[in-house]
């Protein structure tokens, strides 16, 4: 649903002064026509993607060798080539800044903080670099860390990366099964880890979770404790090949970082998927593309600029850390935070936000929808005076959530949906600061990405919900999966559905001002009568009752058919009868429609999520069927799976 009036339009003179703007003037130079707005720029960037993609690197002042072509065989989706001839260094390229201003502030609840300079930050890089060099780390081998946001963190990927190696991460909360699924695949040459961490003012010991974790990385040369909770040496000791961090750098003075500048397409992160359904895919993106399209994120999307100071609530198992750290590349100060963000009291974020002066607040649909429910109005609390921008992701941003931000937030911000994945480590839809925001809307698709929605027979729809997909190569696309030397699972991921698109996998539709609404993973859709259901709108409509805290919506298969049926975790205090279920139903039923009522309302204790806070919609509907879920690690909390198995509620 639309309003007729926009819930936040930028000024004419914040538009005129963004970077977008600006690359727009760049954009009319080059096409030697006008260029005007983001339509007409987004269409530009499509058309010729070769020359978009051309200013990208000149405007965001990629360093390094572009060389003579920007795009080979632009047609083949996969097989694209981008800058085939170009050589640069991910590293390189975030670490241009230099000197006392800050490049990282970090704060870990009540417990740590810490501030490192741009000087520090490259002090610290080079030492890990000469560290690394001694172990005989170089092009392709592999850097493994189960870390927390810290700013180690940064400074081991951006070594890594300096030498050509290959990064990839997960945070210290995964358990044994989950880090060796991930990592056992890669076969990591160094594995860097810490002694614990701080979680809702918990002391979270991990050394008897690393021996078993180390012993079976055999690969693993080198396992390097960064101190945390005071215990790095005694944590090492216990490990075989182990040493703390100040072991590690030990003799290695500070000097000038050195770039190892490669191909383009030179791989730079293993990412992996959640896992909820059998062993993770390893994606590996490039340097080159990873680089481009989060530089394009940040500067135009996002209009970051030097000096701001951008921060998103992440761990280091989220893509959107590998997203955040890419602001050093657009000069800015990356605030981190490690923790619960309700610890120690849920305005903690925003206490976070004032005292460092954010211009860039990023979180996830789901804190929006709880500090909502705690009843937080940090627009009577704090100033928020700096926050330019707000951004949401993880899940669909609900209508009532657009409308909390404006009202108990701050109303003269920009409120950026945004939508991609790990997938192409960055978004396929996002925000603009050139147009307004519209209540439930994200505001547009990403410049240089052909997004169409698509029908069953891969046709593009103008209205009505189908397949968000990308018709057009992009950089950003994975080199390929790991262990898949034909690209088969690699095609079958994503290619295979209709011949040369990407098919990302999410239920979606385009509003009538150019925006897109997520639906839900397309995967999870419900098909009740034979027609397609996005979960996003249910849980849009319960999760506005005060006596719902969450939800989750799968289809069970029932008598020769496909019904509705909705989880609840109630509010504390809160019991589920009929005349509760009665009203969940007349809730869905007037704001979204009578096929989406559920036939089943269920109450259950807990509702399973990933690590990074999603909830797993096809891992419930396996068990609700009694079938085996492939693989429990990659879940916060797995034991909430078993509250879904052999429901006696659903068995008429």
């Amino acid at each position: 649903m639309t309003t007729d009036a926009p819930l936040w339009t930028p000024s004419p003179e914040r538009a005129a002064a963004s970077a977008m703007a600006r690359f727009a003037e760049a954009a009319s130079t080059r096409a030697g026509r006008p260029i005007e707005g983001f339509r007409e720029l987004h269409a530009w960037s499509i058309e010729d993607r070769a020359a978009f993609w051309d200013l990208v690197w000149e405007f965001c002042g990629v360093v390094g060798d572009k060389g003579a072509r920007v795009l080979e065989n632009g047609d083949a989706m996969p097989g694209a080539r981008f800058f085939p001839d170009a050589r640069l260094n991910f590293a390189e390229n975030l670490l241009r800044g230099s000197g006392s201003g800050e490049a990282i502030v970090f704060r870990a609840e009540d417990k740590a903080e810490a501030r490192l300079s741009w000087d520090e930050l490259r002090a610290l890089v080079s030492r890990i670099q000469q560290a690394l060099t001694a172990m005989g780390v170089g092009e392709g081998d592999r850097v493994a860390a189960m870390m927390p946001n810290r700013p180690e963190t940064v400074a081991f990927m951006l070594a890594t990366a300096s030498l050509g190696a290959i990064w990839s991460s997960c945070s210290p909360d995964f358990g044994e099964r989950g880090v060796l699924d991930r990592f056992g695949q890669i076969e990591p040459k160094v594995f860097v880890t810490v002694d614990g961490y701080w979680y809702a003012g918990k002391r979270i010991e991990i050394g008897p979770k690393l021996k078993p974790i180390t012993e079976a990385l055999t690969t693993v040369e080198r396992t390097v404790v960064v101190p945390y909770l005071g215990a790095a040496e005694e944590v090492a000791a216990g490990l075989t090949n182990a040493v703390s961090l100040a072991a590690f750098l030990d003799g290695f003075d500070a000097k000038e970082v050195a770039f190892t500048r490669l191909p383009f397409a030179h791989p730079l992160y293993v990412m992996f998927s959640s896992g909820t359904t059998g062993v993770p895919k390893c994606i590996v993106h490039s340097a080159g593309g990873t680089l481009l399209q989060q530089l394009k994120e940040h500067v135009l999307h996002c209009d970051v600029r030097a000096g701001d100071r951008v921060f998103y609530f992440t761990t280091c198992g989220w893509m959107m850390w590998n997203w955040l750290v890419a602001g050093l590349g657009a000069g800015a100060t990356l605030l981190l935070y490690d923790g619960s963000p309700f610890h120690p009291t849920p305005a903690v974020l925003f206490d976070f936000a004032d005292a460092e002066d954010m211009t860039f607040f990023g979180t996830s649909a789901k804190w929006i929808d709880g500090v909502k429910k705690q009843g937080l109005r940090p627009r009577d609390t704090h100033s928020l005076a700096t926050v330019r921008t707000m951004a949401s992701t993880g899940s669909p941003l609900a209508e009532s959530s657009f409308d909390w931000v404006y009202d108990a937030v701050k109303p003269d911000m920009q409120l950026a949906s945004i939508s991609g994945g790990t997938d192409i480590v960055s978004c396929f839809v996002l925000g603009n600061p050139l147009e307004p925001v519209w209540r439930g809307e994200i505001q547009g698709p990403g410049l240089g990405l052909a997004i169409a929605t698509l029908d069953d027979d891969g046709k593009p729809l103008s209205k009505g919900k189908g397949e968000l997909s990308c018709v057009k190569a992009f950089p950003a696309m994975p080199i390929g999966f790991w262990n898949d030397p034909d690209g088969e699972k690699y095609r079958a991921a994503y290619f295979d559905r209709f011949a040369n698109v990407w098919v990302h996998g999410d239920f979606a539709e385009w509003t009538e001002h150019g925006g897109i609404i997520i639906h839900g993973r397309s995967d999870a859709t419900l098909n009740p009568g034979g027609v397609r259901i996005g979960t996003a709108e249910i849980y849009a409509q319960v999760e506005k009752m005060p006596e719902i805290t969450e939800a989750l919506c799968i289809g069970q298969d029932f008598d020769g058919d496909v019904r509705v049926v909705l989880f609840v975790r109630l509010a504390e205090g809160t019991t589920l009868d009929d005349d509760l279920a009665k009203r969940v139903k007349l809730k869905i039923r007037e704001g979204a429609s009578p096929r989406h009522v559920p036939a089943k309302v269920v109450a259950v204790a807990d509702i399973p999520r990933t690590k990074s806070g999603k909830i797993v919609e096809l891992a419930v509907r396996e068990v609700v069927h009694g079938r085996p879920v492939k693989n429990k690690e990659a879940l916060a909390n797995p034991e909430a799976l078993e509250l879904f198995a052999g429901l006696d509620e659903l068995q008429g």
